[in-house]
């Protein structure tokens, strides 16, 4: 049992972050009893279309977005490394330095929890850290329609609450329900190129980053 709260993980491109990034780090550290939730910028995400803006600009957004948050902080390790970004190189840099101990917390949507197991060395993720599965008006993850091979995980370590974070470092997934909020990234660049201020779907703070550095 872990006498520190569990840290929550929580990468991404974030092109831009939007409210809806923040609801979903927010809800996850009530719902899973984290210490605090650490924001990773995606620097070069290897299993997707080059982002719009260049990691440097995410990063800074992602900075200005959760500054008002003391329960947030950023690591920017994978922007520094100027290498595309790999899930499981990240998380064992932080074992490295955070010690064996402490419990690790993955936060993932379901859309990219099914694709898990396309992941680069995907199976090593559950020695390294928890999973909390956000899940939408407490509908879990249809193990149908997932990899049987990732199915077999979900089926051997979910169906467990947040005091198994507690437990031990790693090797669980634990689901928590997140608020539905119809707001994505690629909808408010669409929005931003055409002029719109796009707000109550960005904090003014990464509005104003984009204005100054005339993005999107």
């Amino acid at each position: 049992m872990s006498e520190a709260p569990p840290l929550g993980v929580f990468g991404g491109t974030f092109d831009p972050v939007h409210v809806g990034h923040l609801r979903l780090a927010e809800e996850a550290r009530e719902a899973l009893q984290l210490g605090r939730v650490r924001w990773i910028p995606a620097g070069q995400p290897w299993h997707r279309a080059a982002p719009q803006t260049s990691p440097a600009h995410r990063l800074a957004m992602v900075e200005a977005a959760v500054a008002s948050n003391e329960a947030f902080e950023v690591d920017g390790r994978e922007v520094a490394s100027g290498r595309p970004s790999y899930t499981v190189d990240t998380l064992t840099a932080l074992r490295a330095e955070l010690g064996d101990a402490l419990p690790l917390v993955l936060i993932l949507g379901t859309d990219a929890f099914s694709l898990l197991h396309t992941w680069h060395r995907w199976r090593e993720l559950f020695a390294l850290a928890h999973i909390g599965l956000a899940t939408r008006a407490g509908q879990a993850a249809d193990a149908a329609a997932l990899d049987p091979a990732l199915a077999a995980e979900l089926a051997a370590r979910g169906g467990r609450d947040a005091q198994a974070l507690r437990e031990r470092p790693s090797g669980a997934i634990v689901r928590f329900d997140m608020t539905p909020l119809a707001v994505s990234a690629t909808d408010i660049r669409a929005r931003l190129a055409r002029g719109e201020r796009c707000r109550y779907l960005l904090p003014d703070e990464v509005f104003e980053y984009i204005r100054l550095n005339r993005l999107y």
